[in-house]
C-alpha cells in the first residue's frame, strides 16, 4: 500500500517542479542556464526520491519530464519515436544497483559530450529534417541550422536504409569556444559560460548564416526511426555511422563485462578529460546487444539499457585577493579575479576571468571574498557565486585605461568599456598595426603579422608612422634577421614607398576608428573630401549624414578628439600624403543609382571588393542580407542561402554577365 503525502511533502515536491521547469526552460530555450548542472542534478534527485517514496506524485513528476517545450519562435514537429533522456547515476553503487538487473552484462561505453541533442532524418540517404530534442515528443525544426555543419552529411554514402534518424550530440570544440567568446569580448557583445551555452545558442539560430560563422562540429550515437536494420550491437551501429560520414566517439569508446571494468574506464576517463579536446560531463553505458536493447525497452522519459554516469563537477572554493583589469588588442578592458591558487580537478588555479563590469555587478563579487571556481569545460576558470562575503568596497571600474592612461568609455547599449587611444596605446598595438597595413588600409606587403611582432620586440615600431622610417632606422639590422636578406628588405622598402600616397578613405580605414569599416570610411571621405574636415566634423553634422548612425558618430567624434590618437595622426602626416576625395554633392545617376544590391556565391570576373566597388561607385546600396526591400541580387557560382530567399521573394537575380552589361553601358 503506497503512502499519502502530506502538505510539507506535496510543497517540498511542487517547489522542486517548478524550480526545475523554470531551469529547464532557461536551459533549452533560452541557452542561458542559471545555476550549475550540480545544483540542477541535486533537486532532481531530490524530487525522484520523493516521487519514489510516494508514487502519486510520479504521474506528472520529475520521472516523466524531458527537456522543455519548444520555444515559440520555432517551427515544430513531432518525433516519429520519441526522443528520450538519459538515467543518471552518480556513484559506483547506483551503477552497480542498475548493472546487476542485466541480462546480458556486456556493455557497450561511450562519452557523454556536453553539447545539444539533435535528430537528423534521412529519406533515400538525403537529410530532409532537423530536429531538436524539445519535449521529447515534439522538437524545434533546425534542418537549416544543421546543413551548416559540415559533420552531418547532407548525403549518406555507402549502404543505409531508405529511411533513418541519426541521433547525436552538436557540440564547440573548445579552442572554438575561446576564439567565440575572445571575438565577442573584443566587440562587446555577450559571451558565452561554457561551450555547451555556445553550441545550443548558436545551432538554435533563426537565421542560419549566424549558425554557419559558430564553427559548431557534431557526432553520432543512435537512431530513431528506422525503415531495415542489419547491425546486432551498438559498437557495429558505429561502424555504419562511420561508413555514412558521420563522426562518433570510437577512439574513446570502451567495453566492460563487470563493475570493476566500468569504474577502470570511469577512472581513466576522468583523469584525461581535460585532454579530450571538447567537453564531456561523464560516461554512457549502453547493453551492447541491439536486439536486448528493443526487448528492455523505456521508462516514460528513459530507456531502461542505458545510463549516464556523471562525472563529479569540477569547483572549488577559494579567496578573491585582488581585482585586476587587462586590456586587449581591441582596447577592451577584462576584469580578472586573482585568485588564492586552489586544485581544481588536478589543476591549479589562480585567475578567472570576471568578463566585464555587469557581470562583477551580477556576481556581487568584492575583494577578500570567497568565492566559488569552476573550470567551465574544465579548462577556462570562471567565477559563479559568492560563498563566504568579506562586506569589502565594491569593486571601481578605472575611467582611464591602466596600460596608456588613455581615456575609457562604454558604448551605448553595450556591456564593454574600451580604451580610445587606439593608436598609441601599447595593448592595441599589434591589433591595430595589422589592420594598419592591410589591404584595405596601406596595404603594406611583406609587413604580416610575425614581421609586425618581431619589429614591436625590438622597440623599432612603436606607431604607425615608425613604418615609414623602419628601413632608413634599421634596414640593416633587419637584414641580418632570420628569414631576411638584401632582397626582402628591398622589398619590404619599396611596399613601405608605394603606400606612402593614399586616398582618404583608405587613411580613415586603416587608422582604425571603432565602428568604422570600409564602406563607413568612403561615406566619411565622400561627404568631407579633406581629413581635416572629417576630423574636425561636430558631432551632430556626422549624425546628419546617410549611413552615420549615432553610435558611429559618437565614436568617430571621441577618436579624433583624443590626444594621444591626435598625436600619433600628426606623427604619421609627417611620413605620409593623403588625397582628397571629391565631395559627392548628389547622388548618382543610372540603373544603379539607389538600388540595394546583395552579393552571394563566388564572382569569376572581379573579386568580391572590386565588385562592391564598381556598385557603390555606380550609386547602389551593397548590402550583406536579403530582404523585402532588396533590388537585386548578385549571384556567382555557388550561391547559397540568399539566392534561395531572393527566388522566394520574387527578387531580381543577376549574374555577373548582367553586371558587365551594365556596367559597359555606363
Amino acid at each position: 500500500m503506497s503512502k499519502t503525502p502530506d502538505l510539507l511533502v506535496r510543497g517540498e515536491h511542487a517547489d522542486l517542479l517548478k524550480k526545475l521547469s523554470e531551469w529547464d526552460i532557461a536551459y533549452h530555450q533560452n541557452d542561458a542556464p542559471v545555476v550549475d548542472d550540480a545544483t540542477y542534478d541535486a533537486a532532481k534527485r531530490r524530487a525522484l526520491e520523493i516521487e519514489q517514496e510516494y508514487p502519486e506524485l510520479a504521474v506528472r513528476g520529475a520521472s516523466t519530464h524531458v527537456g522543455a517545450a519548444v520555444a515559440a519562435k520555432f517551427k515544430s514537429h513531432p518525433h516519429s519515436v520519441p526522443m528520450l533522456s538519459i538515467s543518471d547515476v552518480f556513484d559506483e553503487k547506483e551503477v552497480a544497483d542498475w548493472f546487476d538487473k542485466l541480462a546480458d552484462k556486456n556493455l557497450f561505453i561511450e562519452l557523454k559530450v556536453d553539447g545539444v541533442s539533435y535528430s537528423a532524418r534521412y529519406e533515400n540517404g538525403i537529410l530532409v529534417r532537423g530536429l531538436t530534442r524539445g519535449s521529447g515528443a515534439i522538437g524545434e525544426d533546425i534542418t537549416e541550422n544543421l546543413r551548416t555543419i559540415s559533420d552531418i552529411p547532407q548525403k549518406l554514402r555507402g549502404n543505409f536504409p531508405s529511411v533513418i534518424e541519426i541521433r547525436g550530440e552538436v557540440y564547440m570544440m573548445r579552442a572554438d569556444f575561446i576564439a567565440l567568446n575572445e571575438e565577442a569580448a573584443e566587440r562587446g557583445d555577450k559571451v558565452f559560460a561554457n561551450p555547451r551555452n555556445a553550441a545550443a545558442g548558436s545551432l538554435r539560430q533563426l537565421n542560419p548564416e549566424i549558425t554557419a560563422t559558430r564553427r559548431l562540429s557534431a557526432f553520432g550515437y543512435t537512431y530513431g526511426e528506422i525503415s531495415s536494420r542489419d547491425w546486432e550491437t551498438q559498437s557495429e551501429f558505429f561502424d555504419r555511422l562511420e561508413s555514412w560520414g558521420f563522426k562518433t566517439t570510437r577512439q574513446w569508446a570502451h567495453h566492460a563485462e563487470n563493475i570493476d571494468e566500468i569504474q577502470r574506464v570511469y577512472n581513466e576517463i576522468m583523469m584525461m578529460r581535460a585532454d579530450i579536446p571538447f567537453d564531456i560531463d561523464g560516461l554512457v553505458l549502453k547493453v551492447n546487444n541491439i536486439d536486448l536493447q528493443e526487448k528492455m525497452g523505456a521508462r516514460s522519459n528513459s530507456p531502461r539499457w542505458e545510463v549516464a554516469y556523471k562525472f563529479p563537477a569540477a569547483r572549488a572554493i577559494t579567496a578573491l585577493n585582488a581585482i585586476t583589469v587587462q586590456v586587449g588588442r581591441t582596447g577592451v578592458l577584462t576584469p580578472v579575479a586573482e585568485l588564492e591558487p586552489i586544485n581544481i580537478g588536478g589543476v591549479v588555479v589562480s585567475r578567472a576571468t570576471l568578463h566585464n563590469a555587469d557581470e562583477i555587478a551580477r556576481l556581487g563579487v568584492r575583494v577578500g571574498d570567497r568565492v566559488t571556481v569552476q573550470r567551465a569545460g574544465d579548462v577556462i576558470p570562471q567565477i559563479i557565486g559568492v560563498a563566504e562575503s568579506a562586506n569589502g568596497p565594491e569593486f571601481e571600474f578605472p575611467d582611464t585605461c591602466p596600460v596608456c592612461g588613455g581615456a575609457v568609455i562604454r558604448e551605448a547599449g553595450q556591456v564593454a568599456r574600451r580604451c580610445v587611444n587606439t593608436l598609441g596605446c601599447p595593448a592595441q598595438r599589434i591589433g591595430e598595426l595589422e589592420h594598419f597595413v592591410s589591404r584595405k588600409g596601406f596595404d603594406i606587403e611583406g609587413l604580416g603579422t610575425r614581421q609586425l611582432e618581431l619589429f614591436i620586440e625590438r622597440g623599432w615600431i612603436e606607431s604607425p608612422a615608425d613604418i615609414f622610417t623602419l628601413i632608413s632606422s634599421h634596414g640593416e639590422e633587419i637584414k641580418k634577421l632570420d628569414g631576411f636578406g638584401e632582397k626582402s628588405v628591398s622589398n619590404l622598402n619599396d611596399a613601405i614607398e608605394r603606400a606612402r600616397d593614399i586616398d582618404l578613405h583608405r587613411f580613415i580605414y586603416a587608422i582604425g576608428i571603432p565602428e568604422v569599416g570600409q564602406a563607413t570610411a568612403k561615406i566619411l571621405a565622400n561627404a568631407f573630401g579633406t581629413l581635416d574636415a572629417v576630423r574636425s566634423a561636430p558631432v551632430w553634422k556626422l549624425k546628419t549624414i546617410d549611413g552615420i548612425g549615432d553610435v558611429m558618430a559618437d565614436e568617430i567624434s571621441s577618436f579624433f578628439g583624443d590626444s594621444h590618437n591626435t598625436d600619433v595622426i600628426e606623427s604619421l602626416l609627417g611620413q605620409v600624403r593623403v588625397r582628397d576625395a571629391v565631395v559627392q554633392t548628389a547622388m548618382p545617376t543610372g540603373p544603379l543609382a539607389g538600388k540595394k544590391i546583395v552579393l552571394t556565391g563566388t564572382l569569376s570576373k572581379y573579386t568580391r571588393d572590386e565588385a562592391k566597388e564598381i556598385l557603390e561607385r555606380m550609386g547602389a546600396k551593397v548590402q550583406g542580407s536579403v530582404s523585402a526591400k532588396t533590388d537585386i541580387v548578385l549571384a556567382g557560382a555557388e550561391a547559397g542561402s540568399k539566392l534561395a530567399k531572393a527566388t522566394e521573394l520574387g527578387i531580381t537575380i543577376w549574374g555577373e554577365d548582367d553586371l558587365a552589361r551594365v556596367v559597359a553601358e555606363a
